[in-house]
């Protein structure tokens, strides 16, 4: 069974099983460097006209190796579960000194 985080987001900070990721389909960019998400994807995503989606990139030897997007509403959620857990660590840490 796949670990949710309490936003709803697939994304699980505390290191929770996942589900794999794969290829879902292969997109074109065109001479204005647009992409269209495929249908599919964008129903599995529940992404609509309007959502906000950040994009993140991964570099290797100072290029590009990987780019992911996650809508921009579960984007919060997935920065403070990653970062929750070490500023509370560093706010104990300071009130103890």
């Amino acid at each position: 069974m796949e670990k949710q985080t309490k936003t709803g987001s697939c994304f699980d900070a505390t290191g929770g099983t996942l589900s794999c990721c794969k290829v879902e389909s292969l997109i074109s960019v065109d001479e204005r460097g647009q992409m269209v998400l495929p249908k599919e994807i964008r129903e599995k995503a529940n992404i609509r006209p309007g959502d906000k989606l950040a994009l993140i990139s991964w570099e290797k030897d100072g290029k590009v190796c990987c780019i992911s997007m996650i809508k921009a509403e579960d984007f919060g959620g997935l920065v403070k579960g990653l970062l929750g857990p070490m500023m509370k660590e560093m706010a104990g840490t300071s009130q103890s000194r």
